[in-house]
């Protein structure tokens, strides 16, 4: 289970090599737009567990439809976190994991802060934790963005499950505006995980 940090880990900004490709992140206005980078994941035959790219794919048919949000938002469905999204969220001022989880109560949608964590380990099916790659992310480029990961309790893990359970279905909804919140939120967003 992530763990909660309360301080912001964000700094304004995308990083920009310098000639020795050490990557410094320059301030951005206050009237910028926030860059953000959603990541939807999980498995697409686990029953449940395919909640996190599900709804990423939903939120992209949205973010696509309106010209403004999707010059600032990134959103990307996976099977797994693999160590190339690191590239990725050094790019990213706020960034949204989007995921089931086995340790809420089915359908109950939670939102909870991450920050770095290179000991986390991964669970079910995916191959890194989204704290790894943070903890990565922070060894290579020398910074975090504000991170949170968006969840929903699942009732059916099953193998060779190709459907959300009834559940998990009625969560779709409230994760989409949980994270469409998040994208045009301020920082220091209060945590509601568990």
């Amino acid at each position: 289970m992530p763990q909660r940090d309360e301080h912001s880990h964000s700094t304004a900004g995308g990083p920009t090599p310098d000639a020795e490709g050490t990557a410094t992140v320059h301030p951005s206005s206050t009237t910028r737009p926030l860059r953000a980078l959603v990541i939807g994941y999980g498995s697409p035959i686990r029953g449940d567990d395919a909640l996190g790219p599900l709804v990423a794919d939903q939120l992209e048919t949205r973010v696509s439809a309106d010209p403004e949000l999707s010059a600032q938002v990134d959103v990307q469905a996976r099977h797994i976190l693999t160590a190339e999204l690191v590239d990725d969220l050094a790019r990213a001022e706020r960034v949204i994991f989007i995921d089931a989880a086995a340790n809420l109560p089915p359908g109950e949608v939670s939102r909870q802060r991450l920050a770095p964590d290179a000991s986390a380990l991964s669970t079910m099916a995916h191959f890194h934790d989204p704290r790894e790659l943070l903890a990565w992310c922070q060894a290579l480029y020398q910074r975090v963005p504000e991170t949170w990961l968006v969840s929903a309790g699942g009732a059916d893990w099953g193998y060779a499950c190709y459907a959300l359970s009834e559940t998990a279905q009625t969560a779709v909804a409230p994760m989409i505006a949980e994270v469409l919140s998040l994208i045009g939120a301020e920082p220091d967003i209060p945590d509601t995980g568990p």
